[in-house]
């Protein structure tokens, strides 16, 4: 390395910025009186649906759910609620073609904007809530967080992991500046508020 080239790296790796302290946040985020009702009012803000079930009344909230869509083939990841395709027997996520509802554990929900914290954990092809033409996300009463600082201090990955949140179902508004709702994703989202 030339004695000019060495000098220009000296000199930049000298000129670090002083370390300073990361901002006080605690100061930050939204805090709700019921944030059950605030997630169901963004929620239905955001095109989804919010429909309070009972543990053991889920799997048969979910067949109506099925009946009313016209949902020929359903996937389940969540224990107790059965569907009539299993995603571990499908050996190429192309087969996920023409699920009609595909039913997925939320680990929570956000108050602030009704999203749905999805891990992936353990879901053999991840891109069936993108795939589906309908969602069902199974989120407990009790985890129900107030707002996205809240929630990403929730989220982990132990190890190599990947989770997404969804609000609601799948849409846009940037064509002739008209909402069309399932333009890319799921037609509808259905958050089934379970133990509440």
């Amino acid at each position: 390395m030339s004695a000019g080239r060495r000098a220009v790296l000296d000199a930049i790796r000298a000129a670090r910025a002083p370390a300073s302290p990361a901002p006080d946040l605690s100061g930050l985020g939204a805090r709700f009186l019921d944030p059950g009702a605030r997630f169901a009012e963004s929620l239905a803000g955001v095109g989804g649906e919010l429909v309070k079930v009972a543990a053991k009344g889920l799997a048969a909230e979910v067949e109506a759910i099925a009946r009313r869509l016209g949902a020929a083939k359903v996937v389940s990841a969540v224990d107790g609620v059965p569907g009539n395709v299993r995603l571990d027997d499908l050996a190429d996520p192309h087969e996920l073609e023409g699920i009609g509802l595909a039913v997925l554990r939320g680990a929570f929900g956000v108050a602030e904007n009704g999203a749905v914290w999805v891990p992936t954990e353990g879901l053999r092809h991840r891109g069936v809530f993108v795939v589906t033409e309908h969602l069902a996300l199974v989120v407990p009463a009790g985890e129900i967080v107030h707002d996205l600082h809240e929630a990403y201090r929730r989220i982990s990955f132990p190890g190599a992991g990947f989770g997404t949140f969804i609000a609601g179902p799948s849409k846009t508004a940037d064509i002739e500046q008209a909402l069309v709702i399932g333009a890319h994703g799921a037609r509808s989202c259905t958050v089934l508020l379970t133990g509440g």
